[in-house]
């Protein structure tokens, strides 16, 4: 059994409203940041797994993202492993 560190990104799908981006882009400008365009919030989830392959880290993340980490209407998710250790 091996210990994986796993990173899971959440941002709202392209077209969908994100009103902290929106609210964040805002306040750039406000304060001088004029070049900075399109910002997207999202969510970052970390975790350790333990697993006997980064195969099974994949199948269970993607089995928690589908069952209760992302809302597959409006969010879109990607994910990083690493091995610990």
């Amino acid at each position: 059994m091996g210990r994986y560190s796993v990173k899971v990104f959440i941002t709202y799908k392209k077209g969908v409203l994100d009103p902290q981006g929106v609210a964040v882009e805002k306040a750039a400008h406000q304060l001088g940041f004029k070049k900075v365009k399109n910002v997207r919030v999202g969510k970052l989830i970390t975790m350790e797994v333990e697993a006997k392959s980064k195969e099974e880290v994949e199948r269970e993340i993607k089995e928690m993202a589908e069952k209760f980490l992302v809302n597959p209407v409006i969010e879109d998710y990607s994910y990083e492993i690493s091995k610990e250790g």
